[in-house]
């Protein structure tokens, strides 16, 4: 009996390798969004994540863990166990911006994450409401400059893009601006458009609407090439301001001790469904430029924007209360 027992256990011990060798993956793949239902991670999450199950052949389910601009789901992420079945699509604010702003952050951006593919990419567009006297850039920095302490930039909120943005306009044209936060682009765009402020730094896709309705004016967009959407508003860059470049730009990224073999796996069916003519054409009705790349590009790119915004965080003295 003791020979069928010894022989029985042999050979699950000889199989269990087998059984926990299963190719990658074997189950859900969980995408962590730091936003909530309906914002533009979420958007562009969700209409990857359907080809990307169709590819990769399992469900792929976004999970939306909003919070602190995106650095909660940062934390789970980094923390989550490292086997390929949870990515995050990230945005630049938990990766580039909060640890200058953050003194205590649990997550290391530069460790604690392996780089899998760029995303999108969308600049802002710098809008003005009508009654602001000024139809490009340099009038808009003359007419600032003019009336001291009184020429307000709304922002969606202390440290976004939008924000910085601002501060970073504020230190290349040297022009006296008055930044005002609120609690999301909806409340800032609302306050631009009643002429309670003079100036914020918006998504095209949210401020094509009412430019073209005549309600707000385009001055400047932030990227280093016109937006796509809006061909024939200069960059800042063109304005005046040579170099000049603040994109929007969402990530995928995984725990860092994630095996090569499902990472390689994710990038291959990540950079395949980002490319896909459906999913670019879906991405572009958002106002998103489809984008994708290895590891190694996204990893530099992160550590530029990560030295280009703590520079700007520490010249313009941005702090979380």
């Amino acid at each position: 009996m003791k020979r069928y027992v010894i022989a029985g256990l042999l050979a699950f011990g000889l199989a269990a390798p087998a059984v926990l060798a299963q190719p990658f993956p074997s189950r859900q793949i969980t995408m962590i969004v730091g936003f909530a239902a309906g914002g533009g991670t979420d958007t562009a999450a969700r209409i990857i994540a359907k080809p990307l199950a169709e590819v990769i052949g399992q469900p792929v389910v976004v999970e939306n863990r909003p919070g602190a601009g995106g650095n909660i789901a940062a934390d789970l992420l980094a923390k989550a166990a490292p086997d390929g079945h949870t990515i995050g699509l990230v945005s630049p604010g938990p990766l580039t911006v909060a640890p200058h702003m953050v003194a205590k952050l649990p997550y290391d951006p530069l460790r604690d994450f392996a780089p899998l593919t760029m995303a999108v990419t969308f600049p802002n567009v710098l809008v003005v409401n009508a009654g602001v006297p000024a139809q490009n850039l340099a009038e808009f920095v003359r007419l600032a400059n003019s009336r001291p302490g009184t020429i307000t930039c709304g922002s969606s909120g202390i440290g976004g893009i939008g924000h910085l943005s601002c501060e970073l306009l504020k230190m290349v044209a040297k022009v006296d601006l008055v930044h005002v936060p609120y609690k999301g682009g909806a409340p800032a765009m609302t306050d631009l458009l009643s002429g309670q402020i003079a100036s914020i730094f918006a998504t095209p896709i949210t401020a094509g609407p009412h430019v073209k309705a005549g309600r707000i004016r385009a001055l400047a967009t932030t990227g280093a090439t016109r937006a796509s959407s809006m061909p024939d508003v200069p960059t800042v860059a063109e304005s005046g301001y040579p170099g000049f470049e603040a994109v929007n730009w969402y990530c995928f990224v995984a725990p860092a001790k994630t095996p090569k073999d499902a990472l390689d796996r994710l990038r291959r069916d990540l950079v395949a469904v980002i490319g896909e003519p459906g999913v670019r054409e879906q991405l572009a009705s958002h106002g998103m430029d489809a984008a994708s790349g290895g590891p190694e590009e996204l990893a530099r790119y992160i550590e530029r924007e990560y030295a280009i915004w703590g520079r700007v965080v520490k010249a313009a003295g941005i702090t979380v209360n």
